[in-house]
């Protein structure tokens, strides 16, 4: 497990960005009360065979006594870097990105099954939506009793949405809870 470099942190933090916006501040400098420590430490980015972790800075010093090879996971997996340096945010992202998220789209309970199958979410589907966003902003997916179930990409902004037919996609799909379910191996 090794910090992540210049190029790999540029990845991360794009992304990041793209869903938190300036909230990516409170990511990075969240205090942790791990460990026996009395003063909190911080949280920070850590790689693992192409697999990116959000892990408190206790944690990782404490994993210092346990062989690479031997490591399987530590802290919250966010996403995994690919062979062309791209990011791709994992499912286990959604309650960071949802305790900071900057755009938010709420469905109504009819339709949260449709995402939760892996679908866009449709102009129908919307029981709220927040302003200002823009396409190709990150959005995060709740129900109407705000649990995050996912999130993905914007496909039209708020103002768009309103003139939208129903069956127009308003969110492109990403991630959702449901993908616990259909890539169990893969997780």
């Amino acid at each position: 497990m090794r910090p992540l470099d210049e190029s790999e942190t540029t990845a991360v933090f794009g992304k990041l960005f793209k869903f938190v916006g300036n909230n990516l501040k409170n990511i990075v400098e969240n205090p942790s009360h791990e460990g026996p420590d009395s003063n909190p430490g911080r949280y920070c980015f850590r790689l693992q065979k192409n697999k990116v972790y959000y892990v408190s800075e206790a944690l990782v010093k404490r994993a210092t006594n346990i062989a690479r090879p031997n490591l399987v996971s530590l802290g919250t997996c966010i996403g995994k870097l690919t062979h062309g340096g791209s990011f791709h945010l994992t499912v286990q992202s959604l309650n960071l990105l949802a305790s900071n998220a900057k755009h938010k789209v709420w469905l109504k309970p009819t339709s949260e099954m449709s995402f939760l199958y892996g679908n866009h979410v449709l102009k129908g589907a919307l029981g709220r939506i927040t302003e200002n966003i823009a396409p190709g902003d990150g959005v995060v997916v709740f129900s109407m009793s705000d649990v995050p179930l996912g999130f993905g990409i914007a496909a039209k902004s708020t103002q768009d949405c309103r003139k939208l037919d129903p069956n127009g996609i308003v969110v492109l799909h990403q991630a959702d809870i449901g993908g616990y379910l259909r890539m169990e191996d893969d997780l």
